[in-house]
């Protein structure tokens, strides 16, 4: 509830600050242009529900800030999150005069605050109050910027508009401060005008000095109050590290056995970045991403609940039991966790996911290819060549992969790994397995037609089929994780494969992909494969050409 509130006022917040850049932008135009500008912006934001929608935010969202920055175990910071807390802070010390000297001045002065009064101000008889002013600007703009990233970049489309984003967050405040800049220089050479100088400052009401006093009063009170306010929390914050020592420390356990000392009510989260331990959290440890989840291993019965906003991000991922946040989770006794993603992980690795990408056994269709001879033909040609004719092999076998319906595993050397049936029942996985592999042959003879000039002999191929159960998921470590299988389904594929050699033949597989295709292979030979690792025979057909496949 808390970060769902934090967010709303922050969005309400940059949308006024949004709205009104737009408006100085309008300086640009011409200062008659910002004034007109402005009475669509004050009908927006001077009415009733506009100004308790404004200053309402203002409020809860420095009071949620403060508690944020309370409720942390530790005060390191990425650079990100450092540079947030910075502008949050300097934003209300940079704007509390330029707040109670435009809306202040008209509740408390009858001022009526238009661009000529403000702009005036600054660039006519305050005119230091100009670098003040465009700091605040570029300020509260790149402080929302942040929040903003923070949260849109767990969104699944971000990274399709993250440049049209990009671009509208480094025009706005550049165009902003243009029109201000240029509005600025067009009433004074207005003032210069004694009609007109007359006539503004009869329609403006400058405040009285008294009243100048008392606005310069309550900004500096502003002021305090902002400062105050952060040394009583980090006050707060001592008090209470000395009050969690006297209860005692909690340990929190990783894989590799190391564990780390914390004090009770600290997260799993913090305990992990306090101690230097390698933890993935894009979100920063805000309960959006779910990168930084835990299994717990031991000590979950003394874990506190689960609260709701965390049992929906668990939700959201289709979380598995013993899986909790770590950023949400906080110990009061010794616990022993194991952390599900790496270090590394990305914002993509937050959004749903189907279940076989998280860990799954199913029954599959597992397909390896092999060339033959390579070795052979490898020594025969100069890198260049090699690398050029394996890349033509791997787009042509990578295709028919693709175009029959499978999940490219991996290429390894000169060899294909393939997975069929992952998202879709093992009968039709089973059919999509065959048409690969008959795709493959016809895609083969096309290449060494193709390549025909470059090479000594046409390039063979060994392809074995099998299917069985295996556990299929995503693993790896960093940029190499992918989603691939391994169990006794995928080393019968492979052994399966390697004895096409001794049958010369393009193409084998175990009788089990056949039957689950509903194709029938009768009129091709039959053998009983000794597999090795296995207690039992598997019978296979041979099929000296895959083209010859009736599909």
């Amino acid at each position: 509830m808390i970060r769902r509130v934090r967010l709303a006022t922050g969005l309400v917040l940059f949308f006024y600050v949004t709205t009104h850049l737009l408006n100085h932008a309008l300086g640009l135009i011409s200062y008659a242009a910002m004034e007109d500008g402005r009475f669509w912006f004050l009908g927006l934001w001077r009415n009733p529900v506009g100004t308790i929608a404004l200053y309402g935010s203002m409020m809860i969202h420095f009071m949620l800030a403060l508690w944020a920055l309370y409720d942390r175990r530790r005060l390191k910071f990425s650079i990100g999150e450092a540079l947030q807390l910075s502008l949050g802070i300097a934003i209300p010390l940079l704007l509390a005069l330029h707040i109670v000297g435009t809306r202040g001045a008209h509740e408390i002065a009858g001022t009526n605050d238009n661009y000529a009064f403000v702009l005036l101000i600054h660039f006519k008889f305050a005119p230091e109050v100009v670098f003040t002013q465009t700091a605040a600007v570029i300020a509260a703009w790149v402080h929302g910027c942040i929040g903003l990233f923070y949260w849109l970049r767990l969104k699944p489309w971000f990274s399709k508009w993250s440049q049209v984003l990009f671009s509208f967050a480094l025009l706005i405040p550049v165009l902003s401060i243009l029109g201000y800049i240029e509005g600025g220089r067009e009433v004074l050479a207005l003032f210069e005008n004694k009609e007109w100088r007359d006539a503004a400052r009869a329609a403006i009401n400058f405040p009285s000095n008294e009243a100048r006093a008392q606005i310069e009063f309550i900004a500096q009170m502003d002021r305090s109050i902002v400062v105050g306010s952060f040394i009583l929390v980090l006050l707060a914050r001592g008090v209470r590290a000395l009050l969690a020592r006297r209860r005692g420390i909690v340990h929190v356990t990783y894989p590799d056995g190391k564990a780390v000392s914390v004090a009770p009510g600290t997260t799993i989260l913090e305990a992990s970045k306090s101690n230097d331990i390698p933890h993935a959290s894009v979100c920063g440890g805000r309960g959006r991403c779910s990168t930084c989840r835990v299994r717990i291993v031991d000590g979950e019965e003394a874990l506190p609940a689960i609260s709701d906003d965390e049992q929906k991000v668990l939700d959201r991922i289709s979380a598995p039991p013993h899986v909790r946040l770590a950023c949400q989770t906080r110990p009061i006794k010794d616990v022993t966790v194991m952390p599900l993603l790496p270090p590394t992980a990305t914002p993509k690795d937050g959004h749903q996911r189907a279940a076989h990408h998280m860990g799954q056994e199913k029954e599959i269709v597992i397909l390896f290819a092999d060339l033959r001879d390579f070795t052979k033909f490898s020594e025969q040609k100069l890198p260049y060549d090699l690398v050029f004719v394996l890349n033509r092999y791997f787009a042509n076998m990578g295709g028919a992969v693709g175009e029959a319906g499978g999940h490219l595993d991996k290429f390894i050397g000169d060899g294909v790994m393939a997975l069929f049936g992952v998202d879709v029942p093992i009968a039709e996985g089973a059919k999509q397995a065959m048409k690969a592999a008959k795709l493959m042959t016809e895609r083969l003879e096309e290449l060494n037609q193709t390549l025909a000039g470059e090479l000594a002999e046409p390039l063979r191929i060994g392809i074995g089929l099998h299917a069985g159960p295996a556990i299929i998921g995503e693993m790896g470590y960093g940029e190499t994780t992918s989603l691939t299988a391994v169990g006794d389904a995928v080393n019968t594929a492979s052994r399966i494969e390697s004895m096409t050699k001794e049958y010369k033949a393009q193409l084998m597989l175990s009788q089990g992909v056949a039957d689950h295709a509903g194709i029938d292979l009768s009129s091709f030979p039959s053998h009983q494969l000794d597999v090795r690792g296995r207690s039992e025979d598997i019978t296979a057909r041979v099929i000296v050409n895959a083209k010859d496949l009736p599909i």
